[in-house]
């Protein structure tokens, strides 16, 4: 049985969730391509106190110019290849757990075991992989086709490609490695472990080149809230990001998943859920709404209905101060889609009022609160199963991290909650056992 804590992962792309981040007074805005800017953010986070940092990626610049003159006002356009950066922030941290998104549908599962593996290694067993299928057409033009292959080739692909990735970490037995000068004996062939995958969509041999890191094999992460991404989140992850608008809606996901979990013969306890907000916070309920005030004008308009349009699908025929409708079947990603109408629903948004809360926080709950009263909510949900730990979306990047170290850390520090600070791996870090090599 695994000891549960409060899990916090910083997610850093970008210069933070806001999408005039940018824009501020006090934001650098070459930020997303300079690495002083994101090796500043991760000792920032591991100073506060944060378990991991997240990188979500794209293979490909998926903003779009809708309506007219939006493309040129975002900065979500240029930002680093997520492992090559990664690796450079694991030479200059050195507890924090560093996780980063690669796709099961635009790459092979031996690099990507070897590139995982290799950053493992060089972190002493910190890394994470976030499993995703892409869903934008944009990624397959990049990748010699017209469109994306369907959900459902993505997600079966997806599943042999976890499967393989997993097999390849478990070539190398712990003492595989001797060493050993005298007797010329580098090492015991007998521990290291031939995979011969044979697959619908891949034939892979191996073994891997990468010996096994401290913590085993890297933290699986995923973030599905379809049918198809909750069954491969139960079946293959140890950390599992979700967007609920609301407690309720954050029960019923964890509650479901775990059960899904035990269908597949797991420990549920073995899943972390991190739901995910974007937080503005402060002394006082006033400090925070000033801060969220001050981003919030510096939003263009055709950028705020750019958000909206990618969440929502195409709304240019609905008045921007009329109510919000159904989300269309071609909104990207279906379950942000739904909960955002929910919440749109549930406290009497407008189109435009809505577009500009996806635009502060790009469909994650926007949380605008004192610190002791966002750390109070927290805590609430962990002890309720809403939740294990937070993806923390900070809407500017790295001053949210000031903002939440000084008005929300002190409150979750004194619940005893937080994770071990000295435990060396990710995996030890979130209390999770490391899981058992299939060779054993």
């Amino acid at each position: 049985m695994s000891t549960r804590r409060l899990v916090l992962g910083l997610s850093m792309r970008y210069l933070g969730y806001h999408a005039a981040g940018w824009r501020h007074p006090g934001a650098n805005a070459a930020g997303t391509t300079s690495f002083a800017h994101y090796r500043t953010v991760a000792q920032a986070a591991e100073t506060a106190g944060f378990d991991l940092v997240f990188l979500a990626d794209g293979m490909a610049v998926r903003v779009r110019d809708e309506p007219k003159g939006a493309f040129a006002q975002s900065s979500q356009v240029a930002d680093f290849e997520p492992l090559t950066l990664l690796s450079a922030l694991a030479a200059v941290t050195s507890r924090i757990g560093l996780v980063a998104t690669a796709s099961t549908t635009y790459n092979q599962p031996y690099s990507l075991a070897r590139q995982y593996a290799s950053l493992d290694l060089l972190s002493g067993g910190r890394a994470g992989w976030n499993v995703v299928t892409s869903w934008s057409d944009a990624e397959a033009r990049n990748f010699g086709l017209d469109t994306n292959p369907d959900y459902a080739t993505r997600y079966h692909r997806a599943e042999e490609f976890v499967d393989v990735v997993t097999g390849l970490w478990d070539s190398w037995d712990e003492d595989a490695l001797l060493h050993d000068k005298d007797n010329a004996c580098f090492l015991d062939p007998a521990k290291l472990h031939t995979l011969n995958h044979q697959g619908d969509e891949f034939r892979v041999r191996g073994p891997l080149s990468v010996p096994r890191s401290p913590q085993r094999r890297p933290v699986i992460v995923q973030a599905g809230a379809s049918d198809a991404g909750m069954n491969l989140a139960a079946r293959t992850a140890d950390l599992v990001y979700t967007a609920p608008q609301s407690q309720d809606a954050a029960i019923t996901f964890r509650s479901e998943l775990r059960e899904r979990a035990a269908a597949f013969g797991r420990d549920p306890d073995a899943l972390r859920v991190l739901p995910g907000f974007v937080p503005f916070t402060g002394l006082t309920e006033e400090d925070a709404r000033a801060a969220s005030g001050e981003l919030n004008e510096l939003i263009p308009d055709e950028l705020a209905r750019q958000y909206l349009y990618n969440q929502m699908g195409n709304l240019s025929d609905h008045p921007l101060d009329g109510p919000v409708p159904d989300p269309q079947a071609g909104a990207s990603v279906g379950s942000i889609a739904r909960n955002l109408a929910d919440m749109a629903q549930r406290d009497n948004l407008t189109l435009r009022e809505l577009a500009r809360v996806i635009a502060s926080g790009y469909g994650a709950r926007v949380v605008v609160d004192a610190g002791k009263h966002i750390a109070a909510e927290m805590l609430d949900w962990f002890h309720s199963g809403a939740a294990d730990g937070f993806n923390i979306c900070a809407p500017l990047l790295p001053e949210t991290i000031g903002d939440f170290y000084r008005h929300v850390m002190p409150v979750l520090e004194k619940s005893g909650l937080l994770t071990d600070r000295n435990i060396p791996t990710l995996r030890g870090r979130i209390g999770l056992p490391a899981p058992a090599s299939r060779y054993a």
